[in-house]
């Protein structure tokens, strides 16, 4: 039995938001005993798979993989099939009771630990084009800064999409459950993706070409890509450690392990890249502790410790990549920690759960102002960036994930992800603070998540729903300009605007 391509509700959604919030992974209903469901899987499931859940051909059915899946959403997808792929339906093979029976036994932790060595990872690699060979020029006769790479997690495929034309150029077939936030090289030539279960691939857009992938662990957090462009880092929770590839073609350079200066081994949160600093950070999870590693010159990777006021979900830089904007458990809000000193500076006592990951900043009245949506509450919490004080909490219909501007943009878009009227998208002035509009795009429907044009004259905004759509709208008269029928577009991504960092777009 292959579970390929659609287990994950929300495969793009960064794991954050449901550590955030706590929610535990629930069990199946009582059913057939475990002997036998592992029999099961043995017998069905296995040659797909993997021994032992680590996948194969199919992803890996680990409960770190599943932690964000309804059983009951599992269960259908045995009994029923999925459309277009080689997983199919059970119900004639399998009774009810040992469908549900499986699916508790895949919910449940392996009975062997999990490993994923340097081994493994090496035995995974493989090149499946050889970049010497390829044309250095852009081969599709589209702008290469005003390119869109959208994710469609409802059928786990990625599409490359012009940007003028709003024209799709390539659609291919990803690997399960990609992360929402690829990374590209510095000049824009490649994208990075990384998937949950562990797969890192990297894409060729001149040529529109997949250059080479590896498994990198069983479960992979994100990954980030020097401003050199000569490495790739990966952060994984299992096993918990640091990988580093070589950006050319992802081949294995060591990894790191994350362990606590008291010797506690830790999960890895998140990990970016500081440009200006020549450095990758890393939120630990398990420990009190960021980390960052240089990677100027001939770098060892020897990390940098920092201590944290508390255990860090997540992070956004400040505007000079001097200070963290850091998720924190005990803060129930934030903390911020100076990378030049290496000292937690203060909390941020912001109410519910407020997403810092996901914040963006701009400047209001000539000074630097952060804001930051809110996973368990409506509202907008607007900081200021010299004196960390909070200016305006402005309500919203609903909690929100997500949240983009743009330099030529006077509004931030951001979406009421979670709740009933999780279809409305609010426009903030961001100089007044208040809501100067709300859109309904396809009502009843998950609007979520913004990404403009490299010029800004267009903002392309996803409806997360098997009959979605990526919508186009022009940027200033907010009038709908195209509507491309997608299957939960869950994240679009210019290469201009990751490339250059630019204001008001995720980092």
């Amino acid at each position: 039995m292959q579970l390929i391509p659609s287990l994950l509700l929300a495969a793009a959604l960064p794991a954050a938001t449901f550590v955030a919030l706590d929610l535990a992974i629930p069990r199946a209903e009582a059913a057939t005993p475990p002997a036998e469901s592992q029999a099961l899987y043995e017998q069905h499931c296995q040659s797909c798979h993997g021994v032992n859940r680590l996948g194969g051909a199919g992803p890996a059915l680990l409960p770190e993989s599943l932690s964000r899946i309804k059983p009951a959403e599992a269960q259908a997808v045995i009994r029923d099939g999925r459309p277009a792929s080689q997983m199919g339906a059970y119900s004639q093979v399998l009774n009810d009771a040992q469908i549900a029976g499986l699916v508790d036994y895949l919910y449940q932790p392996s009975a062997v630990p999990p490993t994923w060595s340097d081994a493994d990872i090496r035995a995974s690699h493989r090149i499946l084009k050889d970049v010497a060979t390829l044309p250095t020029t852009p081969q599709h006769g589209a702008d290469p800064l005003n390119l869109f790479v959208v994710v469609e997690a409802g059928n786990h495929h990625v599409r490359v999409l012009d940007g003028d034309r709003f024209e799709e150029l390539a659609n291919f077939q990803s690997h399960f459950a990609l992360h929402g936030g690829p990374k590209f090289s510095p000049d824009g030539r490649f994208v990075y993706f990384a998937s949950r279960d562990g797969w890192v691939s990297v894409y060729d857009l001149h040529n529109l070409s997949m250059i080479a992938e590896v498994r990198a662990g069983l479960n992979t957090r994100n990954l980030a890509v020097s401003n050199d462009g000569r490495w790739v880092l990966v952060g994984n929770y299992l096993p918990g450690n640091l990988v580093l590839l070589d950006a050319r073609d992802l081949s294995l350079v060591k990894h790191i392990p994350t362990v606590g200066q008291d010797g506690t081994p830790s999960r890895v949160s998140a990990v970016y890249t500081a440009p200006p600093r020549d450095s990758f950070v890393v939120a630990l999870k398990d420990v009190k502790e960021a980390w960052e590693l240089s990677y100027a010159g001939e770098p060892t990777f020897e990390p940098r410790r920092i201590e944290a006021a508390d255990f860090l979900d997540d992070f956004s830089f400040t505007p000079d990549y001097r200070h963290l904007l850091a998720t924190s458990r005990k803060a129930h809000g934030g903390q911020v920690i100076d990378l030049d000193t290496g000292k937690a500076v203060t909390d941020i006592p912001l109410p519910g759960m407020p997403h810092l990951g996901s914040g963006i900043y701009w400047k209001r009245d000539g000074k630097w102002v952060f804001a930051t949506p809110n996973v368990s509450k409506g509202l907008i919490s607007v900081l200021d960036l010299e004196t960390w004080k909070l200016i305006k909490e402005i309500p919203t219909e609903g909690p929100g994930f997500f949240m983009r501007s743009q330099a030529n943009s006077p509004y931030a878009w951001t979406d009421v992800f979670f709740g009933p009227n999780n279809d409305a998208v609010h426009l903030i002035d961001k100089q007044t603070l208040e809501v100067a509009h709300t859109l309904r795009p396809m009502p009843g429907k998950n609007a979520a998540h913004v990404e403009f044009t490299n010029d800004g004259r267009y903002a392309l905004l996803s409806v997360w729903d098997t009959d979605g759509a990526l919508l186009v709208y022009d940027a200033k008269t907010l009038e709908e300009v195209k509507r491309i029928p997608m299957n939960k577009p869950s994240g679009k991504y210019n290469v201009g605007n990751k490339i250059e960092f630019a204001e008001g777009t995720s980092h």
